[in-house]
């Protein structure tokens, strides 16, 4: 597939980015989000077993920082990293502090050997698009106390401008959907603005959350129809618990 970024917001202090999957069928997949924020003054972070705690960014680590925060495709939070852009050589280049974040999708219903990672992420522009860097550490915790560390792994991804694929299926697909997707996006913001954090109850029914909110969003693109903010209420009452 192909990968298709939309620049939702774009101001001083706050940039959104919504990637979208596109298969060479044209079959196209919401994928995952990534927010920047300058000079924010709290973040979320991942404590364990999908939860999540809202934490004060300290003024001498946000000053003039940048504070990326990524998102799942249902748009429920993963981590974020607070670093200062660095440009020296004529070279953009941004590298975080180390966090935490829970096991990728692939990896979670299939993996019980280890329940969290410990990452630094590095972004650098290039003439093309951007590189993005992943410094990974395996861990087995118990609440926040490391029992293990298994293994240190390096992920590489290439992002690169390309000319000849066509890429109108997602641009229909968001042209559609991205309403909807907004008010889920404001409703996750509320949660962790009206709480001291949140748990992503995984599974309930044997359905995760992602299957409702892409539920909705396909109700949305094939019969246009109109979601209420109550029936989104009902999604995030169903799987999230407030802290």
């Amino acid at each position: 597939a192909f990968e298709k970024v939309i620049v939702i917001e774009n101001t001083e202090n706050r940039i959104i980015l919504q990637h979208l999957l596109v298969s060479q069928e044209g079959h196209v997949t919401k994928h995952w989000r990534q927010d920047w924020f300058y000079e924010a003054r709290e973040r979320f972070e991942f404590v364990e077993n999908q939860r999540w705690e809202m934490r004060a960014i300290a003024a001498e680590k946000s000053t003039k920082a940048w504070t990326q925060c990524v998102y799942e495709v249902s748009d429920a939070p993963r981590y974020c990293g607070t670093a200062v852009w660095n440009h020296n050589y004529d070279v953009s280049t941004w590298t975080s502090d180390r966090t935490w974040r829970p096991l990728p999708r692939r990896e979670y219903t299939v993996r019980k050997d280890y329940n969290a990672l410990n990452v630094e992420n590095r972004h650098t522009v290039t003439p093309m698009g951007w590189t993005h860097e992943q410094d990974n550490t395996k861990v087995l915790r118990d609440g926040p106390k490391t029992r293990q560390t298994l293994v240190r792994e390096f992920g590489f991804n290439n992002y690169r401008s390309i000319k000849g694929f066509d890429f109108s299926p997602a641009e229909l697909y968001w042209s559609k959907t991205s309403s909807y997707w907004a008010q889920v996006r404001a409703k996750w913001d509320t949660l962790f603005t009206e709480n001291k954090g949140l748990i992503l109850l995984t599974e309930v029914d044997g359905t995760p959350i992602v299957v409702a909110t892409f539920s909705q969003a396909d109700k949305v693109k094939t019969e246009n129809a109109q979601i209420s903010q109550a029936e989104i209420n009902d999604v995030f009452l169903k799987w999230v618990k407030p802290l």
